[in-house]
């Protein structure tokens, strides 16, 4: 069900006939659209797809008439599950839709677009890759000493810092290693170790 050139009230009435009349609601995507041709960037209003799920609480998606390959990814970043986008095999020909149309080449940069986006959405988890795990001894950082501290010194924000690599204390326990006296003597860029 397209949105263009409709208000919410118009939109939240029309579900109601096609809901009334036997269409589940599941099988119903509601797209964003600006029904002028070409739409301008800045009257795209993307967010109006958010709107929608939250308000009808239906699959979303994006009738896009702009010229810009960029809408349908962003919209697929928002939820989207469908896009519904121009071709043409000339942008000369006559007609409204021909010039906000795309040639086969730019749909097949969008499309490939489009899939690179749904690769890089990933999942809603959030964990350590395998591949970042080699990286971790690298990348991450060390709570070290910044110049001499003799065995019996306090450790303070003077005599300390940090720097890569990892495998010492982290810097996330900084505020737990000052005050603490040294057990043994650190030259300038040792691991300042626990034993």
């Amino acid at each position: 069900l397209s949105s263009g050139m409709s208000s919410l009230k118009e939109i939240s009435d029309a579900l109601k006939l096609l809901i009334k009349y036997g269409t589940l609601k599941k099988n119903i995507t509601l797209l964003q659209c600006n029904s002028s041709y070409p739409s301008q960037l800045k009257d795209l209003n993307l967010r109006a797809m958010l709107l929608f799920k939250k308000k009808f609480k239906i699959n979303i998606g994006l009738s896009d008439h702009s010229s810009s390959i960029y809408p349908p990814m962003i919209a697929i970043a928002l939820g989207a599950s469908v896009i519904e986008k121009h071709l043409t095999l000339n942008k000369k020909m006559s007609g409204p839709d021909h010039k906000s149309s795309m040639s086969p080449g730019q749909f097949k940069i969008m499309v490939d677009g489009i899939k690179d986006t749904q690769i890089m959405l990933g999942s809603y988890e959030k964990k350590v890759l395998r591949l970042e795990k080699k990286n971790l001894y690298f990348a991450r950082k060390s709570i070290v000493a910044k110049k001499k501290i003799n065995k019996g010194d306090k450790f303070n924000n003077y005599n300390l810092t940090t720097k890569r690599p990892g495998g010492g204390i982290s810097p996330m326990l900084w505020n737990k290693i000052i005050g603490k006296r040294s057990k043994r003597t650190f030259y300038t860029d040792d691991l300042i170790k626990r034993k």
